[in-house]
């Protein structure tokens, strides 16, 4: 375990080795922050390994569904502020509400037994996802949102008075690989889809279609956009509220227009006018040997 150094505001982030976790971490740290990672390798991700930041975190391994309020109060410690990026997906109901609700209600009530928490945030769902629920996806299901909503009240419940922070994304992307559990496509990937589905007509589209079909046409959310929002909620006094969907989370913190669709165009262009050139040297090449 290594520990921050850093003589920022206490701020622990459960679920911290996680896909966006781990990023709200790095943006933390960036900000001064002390920080306290808690989740059950209480490893570093592959990811950031080698990167300085992470020896500004203390890393703590942590079970939150071992029902032991001790452990979890020594983990947690007395923060000023929470975030939690905890969340599971999968097909089985009760594991889904265990580990999106009775996970966080777990976290959230050892940082309420701190004594000093002021701020909380969660990462939960888009709200066009949740409405979903009922009439287009399986049964299943219901023990995520289920689960979102049981972290959701406890999120609002630790803060008791203070900054409760809901930012919820739909699909997140980022980083260097594709996924399949839970689903995830690359950083290059996802900019240009989001920067494809920002573009009125699709907007129109969206606004308009029914369920699902308007849920997928909503731009994603990049995970350094999420894990920026999160961060400005854990640190900024008068925060608080939802941050619902991918342009009100861009907005929160005034992230970069995705460029991922210009920037794939221009490549594609560039590489065929190399080509061109290079067949065209070969073809006079050729030529002036005869």
């Amino acid at each position: 375990m290594s520990s921050s150094s850093t003589g920022g505001p206490k701020i622990a982030v459960v679920g911290g080795t996680g896909f966006v976790g781990s990023r709200v971490c790095r943006s933390l740290v960036e900000s001064g922050a002390s920080v306290t990672s808690i989740s059950r390798t209480g490893t570093i991700p592959k990811w950031c390994t080698d990167e300085p930041w992470t020896k500004e975190v203390s890393w703590v391994s942590l079970d939150l569904l071992a029902n032991d309020e001790s452990k979890a109060d020594e983990a947690v410690g007395n923060p000023e502020a929470m975030v939690s990026c905890v969340g599971v997906v999968g097909t089985d109901r009760d594991e889904l509400l265990k580990g999106n609700g009775g996970a966080n209600a777990a976290a959230f009530a050892s940082g309420k037994r701190g004594g000093m928490l002021k701020r909380t945030v969660l990462v939960s769902v888009a709200s066009e996802v949740a409405a979903c629920e009922e009439n287009w996806l399986p049964d299943f299901f219901g023990g995520y949102f289920e689960g979102k909503k049981i972290a959701e009240e406890a999120a609002k419940d630790a803060a008791d008075g203070g900054a409760c922070t809901i930012v919820a994304p739909s699909f997140i992307y980022g980083g260097d690989s594709f996924g399949l559990l839970p689903p995830r496509v690359t950083a290059d990937y996802g900019s240009a889809i989001e920067q494809l589905l920002s573009y009125g007509i699709i907007t129109f589209l969206g606004d308009v279609a029914p369920g699902l079909i308007g849920v997928a046409l909503r731009p994603p959310s990049s995970v350094d956009a999420v894990a920026a929002a999160c961060a400005k909620a854990a640190l900024e006094e008068g925060s608080g509220g939802m941050i619902d969907g991918g342009a009100a989370i861009n907005a929160a913190t005034d992230y970069p227009a995705s460029t991922g669709l210009s920037e794939a165009i221009t490549w594609a262009k560039d590489g065929t006018i190399e080509a061109y050139e290079w067949v065209k040297a070969k073809i006079d090449e050729n030529a002036e040997k005869r």
